[in-house]
């Protein structure tokens, strides 16, 4: 009778607590809680697979030691002849003068010793080289671009506000997105996709931009865009400023970015907070630079180019750009996730429309509908009274099911409601077991009660038996499949644990309820 009394409260509590998880699943603003998430094949969606351009990261390492190479030989006071990038893999160095010659050598092995020597020529006063990663370091550095490349973009889709993304590396290169729920997938595609490389860098007055456009361009100087929009004609109009190529400033400094509004023309702008070392490099590129303009440059792209009035100490700028607040918000979301180690190419796109997901959605629960019917008019047929018993199981046993779903915040997919109709199937082998071995103890002649008792007994061993290596399987396949494969897995397991609480307790508990409290005489199975 205690252990009665206990198996009641037991359920009592599992029950109340799967209604409570999956009530607001159900009925929005019911009460704080958590429910059940659709996938992208039934709330639809989008689906992206990138590819990660890992050499243009082998490229942007090297062009970082060439800047290096001539900020420290300038730092040294060694000329160099010429100093350029080849094949975007190497780095072709030409010193002249012994007493250069000696100081660079020297600068090399003290500050660039990672960096190989692949060829090395010239007569004696000049000195030719050039300079590329190890094989090693450029296998690392590849490796470590995808990685990188995962975390960005998962940060940034965080930040966006996407339920339950499926984010994941698929071989070296590329990454696998699928974002349920998604509207415009263009916005999302230009959040997930952008570089995002923040540089500040001086504006070159000498010579107008115009001319520079036409070829005149200065060594060690670009040119670069910024696109306003015509308030009169709509159109976008390209201003070009000729700008050096060595970058002041990047983003790697930053630690935070955030949408304002300016308050004298009501415009939201970016503002940008960096680090303690950024911030002591912000305050001595402007106080070294007053008077002159500063390009704030995203990607190849200029947003603006302001005069520096004073120094500006405290680590804070502001990016401007005739932004509308969804621009600016995206913009200070890449901003704050980080850029991009390596550009990302789009190499396969879906999208999956609501509708689709709505039918997927119709389709299964009709076929949960129908499967569990037929469970439960074969169970009444064959087993009459005890027949009702499993059945009442059985509807349990799908609201637990939805319960975890919602409690662990799983996603429910259409492999997953393939799962769930599976499940209805196998919740009631385990009371088909223990029902065969009740009537094989009442055919010896056995009373109901010891016939229950036995037939419980009996058949748990076989039922955890059974019910273990299935769920071992649905593990295994939950730890190593990837989508649908992991969605079914979710609910084969959920599945499997309520169908062993339900026959072996909750089955279980009602047939002492008849028996012990309603003190029945006969047994209908």
């Amino acid at each position: 009778m205690k252990n009665f009394s206990w198996q009641w409260v037991l359920i009592l509590a599992v029950v109340i607590a799967a209604m409570v998880y999956v009530a607001p699943t159900f009925k929005q603003g019911l009460w704080p809680g958590t429910q059940i998430n659709l996938g992208l094949d039934l709330q639809g969606g989008m689906h992206l697979v990138l590819e990660v351009d890992a050499d243009k990261a082998v490229e942007s390492t090297l062009e970082r030691y060439l800047q290096e190479i001539r900020s420290s030989s300038r730092r040294e006071r060694i000329r160099l002849a010429a100093v350029d990038m080849v094949d975007g893999s190497r780095i072709q160095i030409e010193v002249r003068g012994q007493a250069d010659i000696e100081a660079f050598e020297k600068l090399l092995d003290d500050e660039f010793a990672d960096l190989r020597i692949a060829d090395r020529s010239g007569g004696a006063d000049t000195l030719q080289m050039v300079l590329d990663l190890p094989d090693e370091e450029v296998a690392h550095i590849k490796k470590l671009a995808t990685g990188q490349a995962l975390e960005t973009i998962r940060n940034r889709i965080d930040q966006f506000g996407v339920s339950e993304p499926d984010i994941r590396r698929q071989g070296e290169r590329r990454i696998l997105i699928q974002l349920p729920g998604i509207s415009d997938t263009e916005r999302a595609k230009e959040l997930i996709g952008r570089t995002a490389l923040l540089e500040f860098k001086l504006v070159d007055e000498t010579i107008d931009p115009q001319e520079a456009e036409k070829g005149k361009v200065p060594p060690g100087t670009e040119v670069l865009y910024e696109t306003r929009q015509d308030p009169a004609t709509n159109r976008e109009i390209k201003i070009p400023y000729l700008v050096e190529e060595r970058t002041r400033l990047t983003g790697a400094y930053l630690t935070d970015a955030r949408v304002q509004i300016d308050s004298q023309y009501n415009e939201p702008y970016v503002s940008i907070t960096f680090d303690n070392k950024g911030a002591r490099l912000f305050e001595r590129i402007t106080e070294e630079n007053v008077k002159e303009r500063l390009a704030i440059v995203l990607d190849d792209n200029i947003y603006s180019a302001p005069v520096i009035q004073e120094k500006i100490s405290g680590g804070e700028a502001r990016i401007t750009g005739n932004f509308t607040t969804e621009e600016a918000r995206d913009l200070a979301i890449v901003l704050r996730a980080g850029a991009l180690p390596a550009p990302v190419e789009i190499i396969e796109e879906r999208t999956v429309g609501p509708s689709l997901g709505t039918d997927s959605i119709r389709k299964g629960l009709l076929s949960m509908i129908v499967g569990g019917i037929l469970v439960v008019l074969f169970m009444v047929f064959y087993y009459r009274g005890a027949g009702l018993i499993a059945d009442t199981a059985l509807m349990l046993n799908i609201v637990l099911i939805a319960g975890g779903l919602a409690g662990f915040g799983a996603t429910l997919t259409l492999p997953g409601i393939a799962g769930i109709i599976l499940t209805i199937g196998m919740a009631v082998d385990a009371n088909v077991l223990i029902f065969e071995r009740i009537r094989e103890e009442m055919r010896l002649g056995k009373t109901p009660r010891a016939a229950v008792e036995a037939g419980f007994s009996r058949a748990t061993l076989t039922i955890l038996d059974a019910n273990v290596t299935t769920l071992i399987a649905a593990l295994v396949l939950f730890q190593f499949g990837t989508g649908p494969v992991k969605g079914f897995a979710v609910t084969l397991s959920l599945g499997v644990i309520s169908s062993l609480f339900t026959a072996l307790i909750l089955s279980r508990a009602i047939f002492d309820y008849l028996l012990l409290k309603r003190k029945v005489k006969s047994l209908s199975i």
